[in-house]
């Protein structure tokens, strides 16, 4: 993901005009006839979550589509049309919308949404830094949700929140979303099952971001990667060095690559190593549009852990 920019492009006397005279909230019923609660959701992730727990109840309007950076996106004048009729706001947190100066706070300060209908979801999440590099201020890695442990935290609070907002429908909502937190902590235990089934000496996960630290430090994979996090400079020769030296001196069996990344400087490393890519992108920022492949979080995460298995626990 790229650094945090400032706030661009937005006409926001036209955006907000635009939003106000749209300001009506269009009336949509449940299954029971009763009103659907409007949910505003960051990115692709987190409106997926609240689909799932919130079912037929609530409708989601996502902000961050598929193939988007959150850290540096430009709401439309739907988004902002969206944001001031919205009854629930969740955002992930940790940064990754840019924090208390970026676009996201903003968008909300500006179309005056309440603070009590704003919710990050990763509040209970300890934050990761990103190593302090010189002319660089230490980062958080926002990349949690890639670790389904997070993902059980952020499920849960999505519950409590649409059971909060919309009591009507509350059982229904609770039944769903006491569902959906325990499919995630079926994968919780079974990515440590999984990742304690391969070879020890394989257990090196390299990518070509951090976005896994998270997911790492919680299951106990080390790893390595070109760089840090999405900057002006991804693939530069020193960062390939280093990565092609820490390969050679732990014998890395196998490299993956992101579905969202440019995948030259991970051939470069390839080639200069002599170690193989694996053969299917494993996914870190973002989930796909309806009936992609990989459309829904618990798809992702099953994907992304049947990958990082079967590559590291292969002959080779």
């Amino acid at each position: 993901m790229k650094k945090l920019v400032t706030w661009m492009g937005l006409s926001l006397m036209a955006v907000f005009m635009l939003a106000a005279c749209g300001n009506d909230k269009e009336s949509a019923s449940a299954p029971d006839g009763k009103e659907k609660l409007k949910v505003v959701t960051s990115f692709t992730i987190i409106a997926d979550m609240a689909r799932q727990i919130g079912g037929d109840y609530i409708d989601v309007h996502n902000l961050v589509p598929s193939g988007t950076d959150p850290h540096e996106y430009e709401p439309l004048p739907k988004d902002i049309k969206a944001a001031t009729d919205a009854d629930v706001l969740f955002y992930n947190g940790l940064n990754l919308e840019g924090g208390d100066k970026g676009w996201f706070k903003k968008m909300t300060d500006a179309v005056h949404q309440k603070d009590e209908n704003i919710y990050n979801l990763t509040e209970k999440v300890t934050p990761k830094y990103l190593t302090e590099e010189e002319g660089r201020d230490e980062e958080i890695n926002p990349h949690a949700f890639i670790d389904p442990a997070v993902g059980v935290l952020m499920a849960e609070k999505i519950t409590e929140v649409l059971i909060e907002k919309h009591p009507t429908d509350s059982d229904n909502i609770k039944k769903l979303g006491e569902e959906y937190v325990a499919r995630l902590k079926d994968l919780d235990k079974e990515y440590g099952e999984r990742i304690n089934d391969i070879p020890e000496q394989n257990r090196t996960l390299v990518t070509s971001e951090r976005a896994f630290q998270y997911m790492n430090d919680h299951y106990g994979l080390k790893e390595a990667y070109i760089w840090e996090i999405d900057t002006e400079e991804n693939g530069s020769p020193k960062q390939i060095k280093d990565l092609v030296h820490f390969i050679q001196e732990h014998k890395v069996p196998v490299l993956f690559v992101e579905s969202n990344v440019d995948t030259r400087p991970m051939e470069t490393v390839s080639k200069e190593t002599g170690v193989p890519m694996a053969e299917k992108f494993i996914y870190s920022d973002e989930i796909g549009d309806p009936g992609d492949e990989i459309d829904t979080y618990v798809k992702y995460l099953q994907y992304n852990i049947d990958l990082i298995h079967d590559e590291l626990s292969k002959k080779r």
